[in-house]
């Protein structure tokens, strides 16, 4: 079952609203001395609305409007799949590294593409069976895990980051030119070093970034500060958790499948899908 999360309510502890703890509640989360207090609250889209050492750290959330929304984000999807097969210097590479590349950062630069297009999204928050249920219906550890890895729905937390995430980039103002290599700074990216072109790979990205460099010096009157915090952001968009990324926007068009290599492959080779 799911509800609606209120906006007031997103990032606050539900712990927080009961002020006299009963000893059954102290017992069951080992409160005993060492509660913890949000130092962080939701003030507005623009903050992080994580639950970080907090009891409701394994609240689950689902699109509110799931067809809209994963319609959006596979149209994204494929942009930035586009946008990939559309570069020379990508499609010069071997195709054993343009596999890794694809593997390695769509998720990042899939949250980008979310930026650029501005996708927003609203959310439903899922029930989970309690830890005092559970104990009262018997239930062993094996079946508890089972059930926490099959049930539905994306980490709050994760989703809160991401949505943090995106209103940094939506504050920012970036251009189309910006995107483009933003893009090109994480595609070619040499965290991997299985690939076989790696120092061609570590070429395209340092010219992406000085290409950025030299535009939000020559846009923004040198002031490089602004490239300095967009790098930061792209340093956080490898933060975002992918199964989130997956089970939020992805897993209601695939059901019980991940969105895997083998799937980026097909979008990627075959120009009908485009």
């Amino acid at each position: 079952m799911a509800a609606e999360i209120p906006a007031e309510k997103l990032g606050k502890c539900q712990c927080e609203t009961h002020q006299t703890k009963s000893i059954l509640y102290q017992i069951l989360n080992n409160k005993h001395g060492r509660e913890t207090k949000w130092h962080q609250r939701y003030r507005g889209p623009h903050h992080s609305m994580g639950s970080q050492g907090c009891s409701c750290v394994d609240r689950r959330v689902v699109l509110k409007t799931p067809e809209a929304t994963t319609r959006r984000a596979s149209e994204v999807l494929l942009k930035t799949l586009t946008f990939i097969r559309n570069l020379p210097s990508f499609s010069h590479m071997p195709w054993e590294d343009q596999v890794v590349l694809i593997q390695q950062n769509w998720a990042p630069l899939f949250v980008l593409g979310l930026a650029q297009e501005g996708v927003d999204f609203d959310l439903r928050e899922i029930s989970a069976p309690s830890l005092l249920k559970k104990i009262l219906l018997n239930q062993s550890s094996t079946a508890g895990n089972e059930l926490g890895s099959l049930s539905p729905g994306a980490s709050l937390e994760e989703v809160q980051k991401m949505k943090s995430l995106l209103w940094k980039f939506w504050d920012l103002d970036i251009s189309a030119k910006e995107y483009a290599y933003l893009k090109g700074i994480i595609l070619f990216s040499s965290g991997c070093h299985v690939l076989k072109c790696l120092p061609y790979v570590q070429t395209l990205q340092q010219e992406a970034q000085q290409a950025l460099m030299k535009f939000i010096s020559m846009m923004f009157n040198r002031n490089l500060g602004r490239f300095a915090w967009i790098l930061q952001l792209i340093t956080s968009l490898r933060d975002i958790d992918v199964d989130a990324i997956e089970e939020l926007f992805f897993r209601p068009i695939l059901g019980g499948s991940a969105l895997n290599i083998s799937h980026l492959e097909t979008l990627y080779i075959k120009p009908g899908w485009f």
